[in-house]
């Protein structure tokens, strides 16, 4: 399982899916989560904004990351 470290609150999933390079521009993953092809905390998810905080966990292409704290 890969592990993203933010800095901030949140990350929103559209950001969080370019930035650990499950996908290679905003617009596939755009269509990943509309394609409900991206799971967070073991839930489809179809909301590309949805504000992802330290300890979710994001399925997407066979690849897991966990979103934590520095």
């Amino acid at each position: 399982m890969q592990q993203i470290s933010i800095h901030t609150e949140f990350i929103k999933l559209d950001a969080l899916l370019k930035y650990a390079s499950l996908a290679e521009t905003g617009g596939e993953a755009k269509q990943m989560v509309q394609a409900g092809e991206v799971k967070v905390n073991g839930e489809v998810c179809t909301m590309r904004g949805k504000k992802l905080r330290p300890g979710d966990v994001v399925e997407a292409g066979g690849q897991t990351v966990q979103v934590t704290a520095p």
